[in-house]
């Protein structure tokens, strides 16, 4: 069975976004994105890197982690307002919504149907892990499914917005599998679910 992953950049407050949900990366020093950290994303994490990067860096590594990606509709608009209509085209690529009608692209599926239906499906395919990219309320919808949780936690506190499960008050415990820290002060956090 593949493994879901919650693979996300958060504040020190838990929040992923700002309260307007655009996209917070080198927006006004949200997120950090430069220092040892975006190394180990290049190298051990490249299956995440958007093909805008992906073709500014000139790279084009085979997937190692991921073959899925999985994100909601706020997430997907991000790119969308930049007239990229699939940033991840190395993954099979859905996005969770009730609102979009017909995908934008040929490759990527458009998914109206309960999300945690979908995700048991993807989970019994062969293949590499499913990453979920965001955001807050579809990674709060597919908390039963979370098998993985890694938090680039950035040395930000935001005060207010998007956070990283956005829903009603339940604990879940996860166990703290590994972590790194670099020279930026984010800290990559790698959680696995308690069973």
């Amino acid at each position: 069975m593949r493994k879901l992953t919650y693979f996300v950049a958060s504040t020190i407050d838990g929040f992923i976004a700002d309260p307007t949900g655009a996209n917070p990366i080198g927006v006004d020093g949200f997120f950090v994105a430069e220092g040892g950290h975006m190394e180990s994303i290049f190298t051990e994490y490249s299956d995440i890197l958007p093909a805008p990067a992906r073709k500014a860096m000139g790279i084009d590594p085979p997937n190692k982690l991921f073959d899925t990606v999985l994100e909601g509709r706020g997430s997907y608009e991000i790119g969308l307002r930049e007239g990229i209509t699939d940033a991840y085209p190395h993954l099979r690529h859905y996005v969770f919504s009730s609102t979009i009608g017909t995908s934008p692209d040929p490759n990527v599926e458009i998914v109206a149907s309960d999300p945690l239906t979908k995700v048991r499906e993807l989970k019994q395919e062969d293949g590499l892990r499913i990453w979920l990219c965001g955001g807050g309320q579809l990674a709060n919808a597919l908390r039963p499914e979370i098998d993985e949780l890694i938090v680039k936690l950035h040395p930000v506190v935001a005060g207010a917005g998007i956070p990283l499960f956005d829903g009603e008050f339940s604990p879940q415990r996860f166990t703290l599998a590994a972590h790194e820290s670099f020279d930026s002060g984010v800290l990559h956090l790698t959680y696995t679910k308690r069973t």
